[in-house]
């Protein structure tokens, strides 16, 4: 049977910048999805439960709500859905918790069409590494204070007693990203 002659899998592509969904949407058309595309948590859920989709790509971070709350979400929509979480704020505490929600795959942006479909095949709980190359010192002292941050539930005050750092130290460390 060609592509033509059965129906084409539905995606949900969730993100929030424009120019990246308008690029991706039209490279995962011609890859045979029927793509629906949302800018914020706000505007997917509706669409998700009008109509769950098949495949979904969410974004880690975007303005409202944060992409963990609709991968949540569309796990209990169709625990059958395949969800691909993209991010340029990749952390293995974020993976493992986007991997406990019912994510399929996580990839670090910048990651293109073929990466996303090829990661739809992944089995869930297979979780890849996020790197081939050893992480640098400044690399693990951010995922920890990131793994620390969400145990705290984001509360920038009670991490920072925790790690025994002062307040503003932190916020400062937090506004940077490591360089791998």
């Amino acid at each position: 049977m060609n592509a033509a002659q059965h129906e084409q899998a539905s995606l949900l592509l969730v993100d929030d910048d424009i120019t990246f969904c308008q690029v991706l949407c039209r490279a995962l058309e011609k890859r045979g999805y029927a793509v629906t595309v949302a800018h914020s948590v706000e505007q997917a859920l509706p669409l998700a439960s009008a109509n769950p989709p098949e495949y979904a790509v969410v974004d880690l971070k975007m303005s409202g709500a944060s992409g963990l709350v609709l991968i949540q979400s569309l796990h209990e929509l169709d625990a059958e859905t395949r969800i691909v979480v993209l991010t340029g704020y990749a952390s293995i505490a974020t993976a493992v918790e986007a991997i406990k929600l019912g994510a399929t795959q996580y990839l670090s942006k910048p990651a293109n069409a073929d990466e996303i479909v090829a990661a739809f095949g992944h089995h869930a709980n297979a979780v890849q590494p996020l790197s081939t190359l050893p992480s640098t010192v400044n690399r693990l002292e951010w995922e920890h204070i990131q793994r620390i941050l969400q145990e705290h539930q984001g509360n920038i005050s009670a991490t920072a007693r925790a790690l025994n750092m002062h307040r503003r130290t932190l916020q400062r460390k937090l506004g940077k990203f490591p360089s791998s």
